[in-house]
């Protein structure tokens, strides 16, 4: 068994979807709109066979994002190498993204960091 893919609702879908193909080298598809619903999405395609889903559709509330909430946390990224982390971490807060943490080795041995992006999002890479 395997996870198939993730989803995530976002505002901007094309905004979300050009930050992982920058950031993440993710391939999306041509996209899907349902003129019905409005619904829109876009599923991206990572190296590794990985995918997710961005969705978009009118009417959604933006609930606050705390720290200590219920519910998914935040999606990780396995980069490669302590460098790679580095390097991508540099580059995300050279364009603005809140670094919240790291790069660091964390207790249970993870070398990391987390970021906000994706409105709001935390992203975790780690090698």
């Amino acid at each position: 068994m395997k996870i198939e893919h993730i989803a995530l609702y976002v505002n901007d879908l094309e905004a979300a979807k050009d930050f992982f193909v920058r950031y993440f080298d993710a391939v999306p598809n041509a996209g899907y709109h349902n003129p019905r619903t409005d619904f829109r999405s876009y599923f991206l395609t990572f190296a590794d066979g990985a995918r997710l889903e961005l969705m978009n559709k009118p009417g959604m509330s933006d609930e606050p994002k705390p720290a200590a909430r219920t519910g998914y946390a935040h999606i990780a990224f396995s980069v490669g190498s302590q460098e790679k982390v580095d390097a991508l971490t540099a580059r995300l807060k050279a364009d603005s993204c809140e670094v919240l943490s790291g790069p660091r080795t964390t207790g249970d041995g993870y070398y990391e960091s987390c970021v906000l992006a994706v409105e709001g999002n935390q992203i975790e890479i780690t090698v």
